[in-house]
Protein backbone atom coordinates (compact mmCIF):
# COMPACT_ATOMS: atom_id res chain seq x y z
CA UNK A 1 0.00 0.00 0.00
CA UNK A 2 1.10 3.98 -0.58
CA UNK A 3 2.97 5.27 2.13
CA UNK A 4 0.90 7.51 4.36
CA UNK A 5 2.83 10.96 3.65
CA UNK A 6 -0.12 11.26 0.74
CA UNK A 7 -2.69 11.84 2.89
CA UNK A 8 -1.25 14.63 4.75
CA UNK A 9 0.80 12.28 7.48
CA UNK A 10 4.11 12.62 7.96
CA UNK A 11 5.03 8.57 9.20
CA UNK A 12 8.47 9.77 11.51
CA UNK A 13 5.78 11.71 13.33
CA UNK A 14 3.39 9.36 13.30
CA UNK A 15 4.99 6.70 14.65
CA UNK A 16 7.21 8.88 17.05
CA UNK A 17 3.70 10.21 18.25
CA UNK A 18 2.60 6.54 18.53
CA UNK A 19 5.61 4.81 20.47
CA UNK A 20 5.85 7.76 23.33
CA UNK A 21 9.84 7.88 22.30
CA UNK A 22 11.38 10.57 20.42
CA UNK A 23 12.90 8.91 16.58
CA UNK A 24 16.26 8.59 18.04
CA UNK A 25 15.74 6.91 20.50
CA UNK A 26 13.58 4.55 18.84
CA UNK A 27 16.04 4.25 15.47
CA UNK A 28 13.08 4.14 13.04
CA UNK A 29 15.81 3.09 10.52
CA UNK A 30 16.62 -0.02 12.19
CA UNK A 31 15.09 -0.67 15.09
CA UNK A 32 14.29 -3.74 15.12
CA UNK A 33 17.29 -5.40 14.24
CA UNK A 34 19.11 -3.62 17.99
CA UNK A 35 16.26 -6.19 19.94
CA UNK A 36 19.55 -7.93 20.93
CA UNK A 37 20.23 -4.90 22.85
CA UNK A 38 17.49 -5.92 25.61
CA UNK A 39 17.60 -9.42 25.30
CA UNK A 40 17.99 -11.24 28.72
CA UNK A 41 21.09 -12.77 29.76
CA UNK A 42 20.36 -16.21 30.12
CA UNK A 43 19.22 -19.58 28.25
CA UNK A 44 16.02 -19.27 27.14
CA UNK A 45 16.18 -22.56 25.39
CA UNK A 46 16.91 -24.72 29.31
CA UNK A 47 14.07 -27.01 30.24
CA UNK A 48 11.52 -25.91 32.61
CA UNK A 49 11.92 -26.81 36.53
CA UNK A 50 9.32 -29.13 37.07
CA UNK A 51 8.80 -27.22 40.38
CA UNK A 52 7.96 -23.74 41.31
CA UNK A 53 11.26 -22.66 43.95
CA UNK A 54 9.40 -21.75 47.00
CA UNK A 55 9.21 -17.63 47.51
CA UNK A 56 8.99 -17.09 43.98
CA UNK A 57 6.44 -13.95 42.82
CA UNK A 58 4.95 -12.88 39.78
CA UNK A 59 3.58 -9.69 38.79
CA UNK A 60 1.11 -10.12 36.96
CA UNK A 61 -1.26 -7.82 34.65
CA UNK A 62 -4.91 -7.83 35.61
CA UNK A 63 -7.32 -5.22 33.13
CA UNK A 64 -10.06 -3.99 35.40
CA UNK A 65 -9.09 -6.01 37.94
CA UNK A 66 -10.80 -9.65 36.18
CA UNK A 67 -7.87 -12.01 36.51
CA UNK A 68 -8.32 -12.28 40.20
CA UNK A 69 -11.79 -12.30 40.20
CA UNK A 70 -11.92 -14.97 37.73
CA UNK A 71 -9.30 -16.51 39.57
CA UNK A 72 -11.42 -16.06 43.20
CA UNK A 73 -14.81 -17.04 41.27
CA UNK A 74 -13.57 -20.04 39.52
CA UNK A 75 -12.41 -21.51 43.20
CA UNK A 76 -9.40 -22.45 41.39
CA UNK A 77 -6.94 -23.31 44.50
CA UNK A 78 -3.67 -21.49 45.95
CA UNK A 79 -1.10 -21.82 43.19
CA UNK A 80 2.49 -22.76 43.65
CA UNK A 81 3.87 -18.87 43.28
CA UNK A 82 2.97 -15.84 45.25
CA UNK A 83 1.66 -12.68 43.21
CA UNK A 84 3.19 -10.01 44.49
CA UNK A 85 1.04 -7.50 42.75
CA UNK A 86 -1.65 -7.52 40.49
CA UNK A 87 -1.60 -4.26 37.61
CA UNK A 88 -4.75 -2.82 36.68
CA UNK A 89 -2.66 -2.49 32.90
CA UNK A 90 -4.58 -3.91 29.46
CA UNK A 91 -3.04 -1.99 26.60
CA UNK A 92 -0.15 -3.19 24.45
CA UNK A 93 2.03 0.32 25.03
CA UNK A 94 0.99 0.33 28.57
CA UNK A 95 2.00 -3.50 29.03
CA UNK A 96 5.42 -2.86 27.06
CA UNK A 97 6.32 0.46 29.12
CA UNK A 98 5.56 -2.06 32.63
CA UNK A 99 7.76 -4.11 31.27
CA UNK A 100 10.55 -2.17 30.11
CA UNK A 101 10.36 -0.61 34.36
CA UNK A 102 10.17 -3.98 35.87
CA UNK A 103 7.10 -3.80 37.66
CA UNK A 104 5.51 -6.67 35.64
CA UNK A 105 6.34 -10.17 34.88
CA UNK A 106 3.79 -11.50 32.75
CA UNK A 107 0.79 -9.87 30.47
CA UNK A 108 -2.67 -11.02 28.71
CA UNK A 109 -2.63 -9.42 25.07
CA UNK A 110 -3.86 -9.39 21.60
CA UNK A 111 -0.64 -10.66 18.76
CA UNK A 112 0.36 -6.77 18.14
CA UNK A 113 2.16 -5.69 21.35
CA UNK A 114 4.80 -8.05 21.05
CA UNK A 115 5.37 -7.33 17.66
CA UNK A 116 5.55 -3.13 18.66
CA UNK A 117 7.76 -4.42 21.42
CA UNK A 118 10.41 -6.38 18.53
CA UNK A 119 9.92 -2.95 16.69
CA UNK A 120 11.03 -0.85 19.77
CA UNK A 121 14.17 -3.23 20.70
CA UNK A 122 12.68 -4.81 23.30
CA UNK A 123 12.76 -8.38 24.00
CA UNK A 124 9.88 -10.53 25.24
CA UNK A 125 8.11 -13.76 24.32
CA UNK A 126 4.67 -15.27 23.65
CA UNK A 127 4.69 -18.34 26.28
CA UNK A 128 0.58 -19.32 25.72
CA UNK A 129 -2.18 -18.91 23.04
CA UNK A 130 -6.04 -18.63 22.91
CA UNK A 131 -7.34 -18.46 19.58
CA UNK A 132 -10.82 -16.38 18.97
CA UNK A 133 -12.93 -17.03 15.92
CA UNK A 134 -15.22 -14.30 16.40
CA UNK A 135 -14.94 -10.81 16.39
CA UNK A 136 -14.24 -9.01 19.56
CA UNK A 137 -14.38 -5.39 18.33
CA UNK A 138 -16.65 -3.42 16.42
CA UNK A 139 -16.39 0.33 14.48
CA UNK A 140 -18.25 3.00 16.29
CA UNK A 141 -18.77 6.22 14.40
CA UNK A 142 -19.19 9.57 15.67
CA UNK A 143 -22.49 11.37 16.31
CA UNK A 144 -24.17 12.26 13.42
CA UNK A 145 -22.19 10.64 11.05
CA UNK A 146 -23.67 9.07 7.87
CA UNK A 147 -21.11 6.03 7.83
CA UNK A 148 -22.91 2.74 6.75
CA UNK A 149 -20.08 0.60 5.77
CA UNK A 150 -16.57 -0.24 5.88
CA UNK A 151 -16.78 1.16 2.11
CA UNK A 152 -17.64 4.64 3.79
CA UNK A 153 -14.35 4.98 5.42
CA UNK A 154 -12.69 6.49 2.21
CA UNK A 155 -11.81 9.88 3.26
CA UNK A 156 -12.32 9.80 6.80
CA UNK A 157 -10.82 10.41 10.05
CA UNK A 158 -10.03 6.95 11.75
CA UNK A 159 -9.04 6.10 15.45
CA UNK A 160 -5.89 4.43 14.72
CA UNK A 161 -3.32 2.63 17.87
CA UNK A 162 -0.51 0.78 16.04
CA UNK A 163 0.70 -1.19 19.38
CA UNK A 164 -2.65 -2.55 19.95
CA UNK A 165 -5.53 -5.19 18.42
CA UNK A 166 -7.38 -2.34 17.26
CA UNK A 167 -4.68 -1.19 15.09
CA UNK A 168 -4.85 -4.85 13.68
CA UNK A 169 -8.39 -5.22 13.42
CA UNK A 170 -8.49 -2.07 11.15
CA UNK A 171 -5.65 -2.55 8.61
CA UNK A 172 -7.09 -5.94 8.48
CA UNK A 173 -11.00 -4.72 7.95
CA UNK A 174 -9.27 -1.70 5.68
CA UNK A 175 -7.03 -4.34 3.18
CA UNK A 176 -10.70 -6.85 2.69
CA UNK A 177 -12.50 -3.51 1.97
CA UNK A 178 -9.58 -2.78 -0.98
CA UNK A 179 -8.75 0.50 0.87
CA UNK A 180 -5.18 1.67 0.56
CA UNK A 181 -3.59 3.80 3.76
CA UNK A 182 -3.55 6.82 1.79
CA UNK A 183 -7.47 6.56 0.98
CA UNK A 184 -8.29 7.21 4.88
CA UNK A 185 -6.44 9.35 7.67
CA UNK A 186 -5.20 7.46 10.36
CA UNK A 187 -5.29 9.51 13.55
CA UNK A 188 -3.04 8.20 16.41
CA UNK A 189 -4.47 7.76 19.08
CA UNK A 190 -4.16 4.93 22.17
CA UNK A 191 -7.28 2.96 22.86
CA UNK A 192 -7.93 4.70 25.89
CA UNK A 193 -8.77 7.66 24.09
CA UNK A 194 -10.90 6.25 21.86
CA UNK A 195 -14.40 7.21 23.08
CA UNK A 196 -13.37 10.92 23.95
CA UNK A 197 -11.81 11.25 19.66
CA UNK A 198 -15.34 10.04 18.92
CA UNK A 199 -17.64 12.13 21.33
CA UNK A 200 -15.80 15.36 20.32
CA UNK A 201 -15.47 14.35 16.61
CA UNK A 202 -11.79 14.38 16.73
CA UNK A 203 -12.35 11.18 14.64
CA UNK A 204 -15.31 9.53 12.57
CA UNK A 205 -14.66 6.08 13.60
CA UNK A 206 -12.95 4.01 16.30
CA UNK A 207 -12.60 0.43 16.74
CA UNK A 208 -14.17 -0.16 20.08
CA UNK A 209 -13.98 -3.57 22.14
CA UNK A 210 -17.25 -5.28 22.23
CA UNK A 211 -17.66 -4.76 25.90
CA UNK A 212 -17.15 -1.09 25.73
CA UNK A 213 -19.95 -0.19 22.63
CA UNK A 214 -22.98 -0.52 24.78
CA UNK A 215 -22.58 1.95 26.85
CA UNK A 216 -21.04 4.23 24.08
CA UNK A 217 -24.54 3.64 21.89
CA UNK A 218 -26.45 4.07 24.63
CA UNK A 219 -25.42 7.27 25.10
CA UNK A 220 -25.16 8.80 21.55
CA UNK A 221 -26.73 6.11 19.09
CA UNK A 222 -29.96 8.65 19.57
CA UNK A 223 -28.29 11.55 18.06
CA UNK A 224 -26.81 9.37 15.20
CA UNK A 225 -23.91 7.23 16.39
CA UNK A 226 -24.37 3.65 15.24
CA UNK A 227 -21.93 0.49 14.97
CA UNK A 228 -20.29 -1.66 12.17
CA UNK A 229 -19.58 -4.84 12.40
CA UNK A 230 -17.32 -7.10 10.14
CA UNK A 231 -16.04 -10.40 10.64
CA UNK A 232 -12.52 -9.58 11.06
CA UNK A 233 -11.13 -11.20 14.12
CA UNK A 234 -8.47 -10.46 16.32
CA UNK A 235 -7.04 -14.39 16.07
CA UNK A 236 -4.76 -14.35 19.41
CA UNK A 237 -5.03 -14.07 23.15
CA UNK A 238 -2.03 -14.70 24.35
CA UNK A 239 0.16 -14.54 27.51
CA UNK A 240 3.52 -12.92 27.43
CA UNK A 241 6.64 -12.40 29.35
CA UNK A 242 9.77 -10.20 29.00
CA UNK A 243 13.16 -12.59 28.47
CA UNK A 244 14.52 -11.31 31.37
CA UNK A 245 11.43 -12.95 33.16
CA UNK A 246 11.87 -15.94 31.14
CA UNK A 247 16.02 -16.91 31.57
CA UNK A 248 15.11 -16.92 35.37
CA UNK A 249 14.63 -20.24 35.96
CA UNK A 250 12.63 -19.70 38.91
CA UNK A 251 10.41 -17.21 37.29
CA UNK A 252 9.98 -19.27 34.59
CA UNK A 253 8.70 -21.99 36.17
CA UNK A 254 6.19 -19.75 37.48
CA UNK A 255 5.12 -18.67 34.54
CA UNK A 256 4.57 -22.20 33.69
CA UNK A 257 2.50 -22.83 36.56
CA UNK A 258 0.29 -19.46 36.08
CA UNK A 259 -0.16 -20.60 32.56
CA UNK A 260 -3.16 -23.66 33.63
CA UNK A 261 -4.52 -20.96 35.97
CA UNK A 262 -4.93 -18.33 32.90
CA UNK A 263 -6.76 -21.20 30.35
CA UNK A 264 -8.88 -22.73 33.61
CA UNK A 265 -10.24 -18.89 34.46
CA UNK A 266 -11.27 -18.47 30.32
CA UNK A 267 -13.20 -21.72 30.43
CA UNK A 268 -15.09 -20.80 33.92
CA UNK A 269 -15.95 -17.64 32.65
CA UNK A 270 -17.36 -18.66 29.28
CA UNK A 271 -19.00 -21.89 30.87
CA UNK A 272 -20.60 -19.16 33.71
CA UNK A 273 -21.77 -16.45 31.69
CA UNK A 274 -24.54 -15.77 34.43
CA UNK A 275 -22.08 -15.02 37.51
CA UNK A 276 -19.69 -13.07 35.22
CA UNK A 277 -22.93 -10.83 33.63
CA UNK A 278 -23.75 -10.19 37.37
CA UNK A 279 -20.24 -9.96 39.55
CA UNK A 280 -17.94 -8.10 36.53
CA UNK A 281 -19.84 -6.71 34.12
CA UNK A 282 -23.13 -5.31 36.50
CA UNK A 283 -21.18 -5.64 39.78
CA UNK A 284 -17.87 -3.87 38.83
CA UNK A 285 -18.54 -2.07 34.96
CA UNK A 286 -21.65 -0.94 36.10
CA UNK A 287 -23.50 -2.10 32.98
CA UNK A 288 -27.10 -3.38 33.66
CA UNK A 289 -27.71 -6.65 32.86
CA UNK A 290 -29.29 -6.80 29.52
CA UNK A 291 -25.94 -4.77 28.48
CA UNK A 292 -23.77 -7.28 30.03
CA UNK A 293 -25.92 -10.27 28.31
CA UNK A 294 -25.48 -8.63 24.97
CA UNK A 295 -21.31 -8.87 26.01
CA UNK A 296 -21.31 -12.76 27.22
CA UNK A 297 -23.57 -13.33 23.90
CA UNK A 298 -20.59 -12.73 21.63
CA UNK A 299 -18.23 -14.06 23.48
CA UNK A 300 -15.78 -16.50 21.93
CA UNK A 301 -15.03 -20.07 23.13
CA UNK A 302 -11.46 -20.25 24.61
CA UNK A 303 -9.37 -22.91 22.22
CA UNK A 304 -5.50 -23.53 23.37
CA UNK A 305 -3.92 -25.38 20.58
CA UNK A 306 -1.72 -27.85 20.87
CA UNK A 307 0.41 -26.71 18.36
CA UNK A 308 1.56 -22.78 17.57
CA UNK A 309 1.69 -23.35 14.25
CA UNK A 310 -1.82 -21.44 12.88
CA UNK A 311 -0.35 -18.93 15.66
CA UNK A 312 3.17 -18.10 14.24
CA UNK A 313 1.07 -17.94 10.70
CA UNK A 314 -1.65 -15.41 12.08
CA UNK A 315 1.57 -13.51 13.73
CA UNK A 316 3.40 -13.34 10.39
CA UNK A 317 0.69 -11.83 8.38
CA UNK A 318 0.09 -9.47 10.93
CA UNK A 319 3.58 -8.63 11.32
CA UNK A 320 3.71 -8.65 7.43
CA UNK A 321 0.71 -6.06 6.98
CA UNK A 322 1.87 -3.65 9.06
CA UNK A 323 5.98 -3.82 7.10
CA UNK A 324 3.37 -2.92 4.08
CA UNK A 325 2.62 0.42 5.62
CA UNK A 326 5.93 0.85 6.99
CA UNK A 327 4.87 1.01 10.71
CA UNK A 328 7.61 -1.98 11.53
CA UNK A 329 10.58 -3.43 9.76
CA UNK A 330 10.14 -7.04 8.11
CA UNK A 331 11.20 -9.25 10.31
CA UNK A 332 10.18 -13.31 11.31
CA UNK A 333 8.08 -13.68 13.97
CA UNK A 334 9.55 -17.30 15.00
CA UNK A 335 11.64 -15.50 17.86
CA UNK A 336 8.52 -13.74 19.52
CA UNK A 337 7.50 -17.51 20.88
CA UNK A 338 9.04 -19.19 23.74
CA UNK A 339 8.45 -23.58 22.67
CA UNK A 340 9.49 -24.48 26.10
CA UNK A 341 5.60 -23.21 26.77
CA UNK A 342 3.74 -24.83 23.72
CA UNK A 343 1.22 -27.12 24.84
CA UNK A 344 0.81 -26.25 28.47
CA UNK A 345 -2.31 -24.50 27.70
CA UNK A 346 -3.88 -26.88 25.86
CA UNK A 347 -2.78 -29.99 28.25
CA UNK A 348 -4.51 -28.00 31.33
CA UNK A 349 -8.37 -27.96 30.10
CA UNK A 350 -11.04 -30.52 28.70
CA UNK A 351 -10.30 -31.83 25.10
CA UNK A 352 -13.54 -29.60 24.08
CA UNK A 353 -11.16 -26.54 24.43
CA UNK A 354 -8.15 -28.09 22.35
CA UNK A 355 -7.61 -26.98 18.98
Amino acid sequence: MPSLSASGVDRRLFLTSLLGVSAAAVGLSGCAQSSAATSAKGDLSAPLAGKVPAGTSLKIASYQNAQQLQFKLAKLGDPPYKVSSWANIGAGPDVINAFRAGSLDVANNAGIPPIQAHFQGYDAKIVAIDITRKPNYLFATKPGSDIRTVADFKGKKLAFSQGQAQGVVLLRALKKAGLAYDDVKLVPLTSNQFLTALQSGQVDIAPLANQQAPAYLKQYESKGARAITTDVVDLLNLLWAPASVLADSAKAAAVAAYIPYWAKGQVWQYEHPDVWNKEFYVGTQNLTLTQAQSITELANKPLFPPSWDEAIKWEQETADLLAEGGFVKKFDVGSLFDHRFEGIAAKSVPAEYRR
